[in-house]
């Protein structure tokens, strides 16, 4: 059996893009043979001509996102992603790990296996947004790997139910952008309060000022707390991705948060 990480773009966005688009050049060709030439036969085929052309580029687009996610494809950019991310994840023999927003398992499974001793833990909300990841799927995606040394539950980045310094490493993969209505730098603090002394945390995001505020000066205010090593590790050049990736698929300013307590 083989895992089944799904793809960050969901193939039923494509199916109902490639739908509409076709319904618009219907409509366009059919008004052009009903209706008689004039103003409203030109407005309402320019309308939905110019949707027809749209919907078009868009599902183009997404495509090509589709296919550079995909890990069954030629570029497996999600693939690249998470097992590097998993290389910056600093693990100590038997140690524990807590993987936030963990999705279909992936990074939680990569992290598994390139440390046999640990614990590592997946949590996610596994909400409508992304209805294909589940407990389950994370499961049987464990199973697929002969990973047995990860076990996944639901949780909720915004209020972790864990006392503090319970794990020895915590992680995360574009996850915090998602959640809208708080204040991201909150979400970080929330996470890294369950850093051990000593352990170590890589947080894989969007960090532009738009999401995250001044990351630069909470890193400044995380070294004052006594945080070390702490830095962004741009991922855009060339690390996981290049630049013009990032501008072709959204995934501009993504960075590492990386760091000791």
């Amino acid at each position: 059996m083989n895992p089944d990480y799904k793809n960050w773009v969901p193939k039923g966005i494509l199916y109902v893009l490639a739908f509409f688009a076709f319904l618009c050049y219907v409509v366009t060709f059919s008004l052009q043979r009903l209706l008689q030439t004039g103003t409203k036969r030109v407005l309402l085929s320019s309308f939905f001509l110019i949707s027809a052309v749209i919907l078009t580029a868009i599902f183009l687009w997404m495509a090509r996102m589709y296919r550079a996610f995909s890990y069954e494809g030629k570029r497996k950019l999600s693939k690249g992603v998470v097992e590097g991310l998993a290389d910056y994840v600093e693990v100590p023999d038997n140690g524990s790990v807590l993987d936030v927003g963990c999705g279909s398992g992936a990074l939680s499974i990569a992290v598994a296996k390139k440390n046999p001793t640990a614990n590592v833990m997946g949590i996610d909300r596994w909400g409508k947004e992304y209805a294909s990841y589940s407990k389950n799927l994370c499961e049987e995606n464990a199973r697929a790997e002969n990973v047995f040394n990860v076990q996944f539950t639901e949780g909720d980045a915004i209020n972790l139910n864990f006392p503090d310094e319970s794990f020895d490493a915590v992680t995360s993969n574009y996850v915090y952008h998602n959640i809208t209505g708080v204040n991201r730098q909150k979400l970080l603090l929330e996470t890294l309060r369950l850093v051990k002394k000593g352990g170590s945390f890589a947080i894989h995001d969007i960090f532009s000022r738009g999401k995250y505020g001044d990351m630069e000066t909470f890193i400044c205010n995380l070294r004052d707390m006594g945080y070390r090593d702490v830095r962004l590790v741009d991922t855009t050049d060339g690390i996981f991705m290049t630049k013009r990736e990032a501008a072709m698929y959204s995934l501009r300013h993504s960075a590492i948060l990386c760091g000791k307590k």
